[in-house]
């Protein structure tokens, strides 16, 4: 087996297939427009599912296609395993071949074993096979015609008692079918016992996952039963990035060359020996993989937000900007990453090519919006975990919006010190945010598109309730905007600060402080004037704050006494 580039591997298992008479499809974009049931592509699968299902027809009836995918939510979700294993990945791309009414699998198992075998020259007697367990037609092309040894053929999955594995469903009905996957033998060193078979190869070390041939067959009814479709299909997913671990001969996703130079760029930047990288190695990992998704996000014109893909955009942004400081970086770096990025994907992909200076300059506009905040959120985070043994959801919806901190970052960090998130509290507060969003008239003043655009630093953590020198961002009747202000607008089940802004010409009596989207808004009665450009002072009333954070915290502490005395 010669090593060879992950392009190489892309090229030639597309123009494998193509001298099959496949057709070369494009990969579809990430943004899954065309189904509600998705926010993003998180299969190779996911662009075809309407030709699968019928409802859909196309020129060609064979198909080959490199696919990226993301999953960073809901079932399919990588998001909290990138950077602690070798295999997972945020941003990943499915190679694979595809049948609608023409083979079925026979050839699919043929074409596979050539491919791995002959094209990429993969030792056979390194691979193994699982099916179904009463998939005896596949059984029977591994074992007579291709000729694998049955101690290398694993059958496994019984979806009458509930275990569907090797057993592949687009839903609870519809189209699905058996499967066959193909797994390659890292080494015996590496088993961790008995139950170290091909089959749980996601549980162990020593068996690598390169590829699932799903032979979809039947019509799946409500009661559960199974009749033939008019139209079989064959559906092939090959991950790209753990078929070049093989051909490179690597251990992990991450040694490959898909990764290595945004590891080495990184490192370079920094000034980390080899020794150093291996130390930090979940770190750098997080980095480079978070580095490829925001890449591709933007490149499809994502932009950072809070609600949607632009969330996750933030929250993937926000998570590779705080593993940078854990590396000792205290400047922006993720432009840096990114480059590399582009020149390593540009030729296979031309739109992140296309797009390379906007990618860049969205990066560096986050990347610093974030880090105003990150220390003193983080500070904030290091008081909550040393007062207890959780993070109320409270003090999480604040952590959120206050300082940016995305809800598995504030996770992730009490994690690492042992304390728990109350999430579903979390998730209340964010419910009660959204409604008020929705709400109309407060004091007057109605949120408009122009308001919520802005942005505004807060600066009233740890215990700041004075401010100099703040400009005004725009005046509207019964409210005023600012660029920084010790206001703490309300959230998380406490209230908004009241006080004084403070101008030359003018003086606003704060009666309450709300959210706009980024932007602080100031509610309250103007005596004279205040204009867009002025410098303000900003006087909180701290007698009012202290007494609304203590019947905060209060409640919170009545409630922990409650749930310990009654029970959840």
């Amino acid at each position: 087996m010669q090593p060879m580039s992950a392009a190489e591997i892309r090229e030639r298992f597309q123009r494998f297939f193509e001298e099959r008479g496949h057709t070369r499809v494009p990969s579809a974009p990430i943004l899954a427009s065309d189904d509600p049931t998705l926010l993003f592509v998180n299969s190779g699968m996911a662009p075809f599912k309407r030709v699968l299902t019928g409802e859909e027809k196309r020129d060609y009836v064979r198909a080959v296609d490199s696919q990226l995918c993301l999953r960073v939510a809901g079932k399919h979700n990588d998001f909290e395993e990138v950077g602690r294993t070798p295999r997972h990945q945020t941003l990943f791309e499915m190679l694979g071949n595809w049948s609608f009414g023409d083979y079925f699998k026979r050839e699919a198992i043929h074409w596979h074993w050539q491919l791995l075998t002959e094209e990429f020259a993969i030792d056979a007697d390194r691979l193994a096979a699982t099916v179904y367990t009463d998939d005896n037609e596949a059984y029977a092309v591994w074992s007579d015609e291709i000729g694998l040894p049955a101690d290398r053929i694993v059958r496994w999955g019984n979806i009458s008692t509930g275990d569907e594995k090797n057993f592949w469903r687009m839903g609870d009905t519809g189209p699905c079918g058996p499967c066959s996957e193909i797994h390659y033998d890292r080494g015996a060193h590496l088993s961790e016992g008995p139950e170290c078979i091909p089959d749980h190869s996601e549980h162990c070390p020593r068996w690598l996952e390169v590829g699932n041939l799903v032979f979809m067959q039947f019509d799946r009814a409500a009661d559960g039963s199974l009749t033939p479709l008019p139209m079989q299909s064959v559906d092939t997913g090959t991950g790209l990035e753990r078929l070049a671990s093989v051909i490179q001969d690597v251990d992990s996703n991450y040694r490959t060359d898909l990764f290595v130079p945004i590891i080495d760029r990184l490192a370079q930047f920094i000034g980390h020996d080899p020794g150093t990288v291996a130390s930090e190695r979940f770190s750098y990992q997080v980095v480079a993989d978070h580095s490829r998704a925001m890449t591709f996000l933007l490149a499809e014109g994502v932009k950072p937000s809070n609600e949607g893909p632009g969330y996750v955009l933030r929250r993937i942004v926000r998570r590779a900007v705080r593993h940078g400081r854990l590396l000792g970086i205290r400047g922006p770096f993720l432009r840096e990453t990114s480059a590399v990025v582009i020149d390593l994907m540009g030729d296979a992909f031309p739109h992140v090519a296309e797009r390379r200076e906007d990618i860049l300059d969205a990066i560096g506009a986050e990347e610093e919006k974030f880090a105003r905040t990150l220390e003193a959120g983080s500070a904030r985070v290091d008081e909550l975990v040393a007062a207890g043994e959780a993070i109320s959801g409270a003090d999480a919806f604040r952590l959120h919006d206050t300082f940016g901190f995305p809800i598995d970052l504030t996770v992730e960090i009490a994690a690492e010190r042992g304390v728990a998130v109350d999430r579903a509290g979390f998730d209340a507060a964010m419910a009660e945010q959204r409604d008020r969003s929705r709400g109309a008239k407060r004091v007057g003043f109605t949120m408009n598109a122009e308001i919520a655009a802005m942005r505004s630093e807060f600066i009233g953590y740890p215990n700041e309730t004075s401010a100099d020198d703040l400009r005004v961002l725009a005046v509207v009747p019964g409210a005023v905007v600012l660029d920084r202000t010790p206001f703490y607008a309300e959230g998380g089940g406490q209230i908004g600060d009241r006080g004084e802004l403070i101008g030359v010409n003018g003086r606003l009596r704060v009666e309450d402080a709300q959210r706009a989207g980024d932007a602080i808004v100031h509610l309250g009665n103007l005596t004279g004037s205040l204009a867009v450009g002025d410098a303000v002072r900003a006087e909180v009333d701290e007698r009012r704050r202290w007494g609304a954070a203590r019947n905060h915290t209060g409640t919170h502490l009545l409630h922990r006494a409650l749930r310990d005395m009654l029970g959840e």
